[in-house]
């Protein structure tokens, strides 16, 4: 079984209009979240590695990680590895790949 493998927007919108419930973590800044979300939990990227605690009940369990392009996401998901999480899966392209999608 292949653990911490990425994602693509298309898997994301499949699975959340599916009405499965996953556990999608957002790691952009308050102001962007605001503008746009997809009702992930909010921990900016920043803030990560003080507030794990708000996601430990999501230890092994599959977690997605989305930002605005991709590149934070790909930060926390090395995070969360490097603190014994398994299962964390990055979206590819974030969410403006996400609207791209309309």
């Amino acid at each position: 079984m292949k653990l911490n493998f990425d994602i693509t927007v298309e898997q994301l919108r499949e699975m959340l209009e599916s009405g499965e419930n996953i556990n999608l973590l957002d790691v952009r800044n308050p102001s962007e979240y605001a503008d746009d979300n997809l009702g992930g939990i909010l921990i900016p990227l920043g803030e990560l590695p003080d507030n794990l605690e708000e996601i430990e009940h999501l230890k092994g369990e599959h977690i997605y990680i989305h930002c605005r392009s991709g590149a934070r996401s790909a930060q926390a998901k090395e995070i969360l590895i490097s603190e014994g999480y398994t299962n964390v899966h990055n979206v590819l392209g974030g969410i403006v790949a996400y609207r791209e999608l309309d």
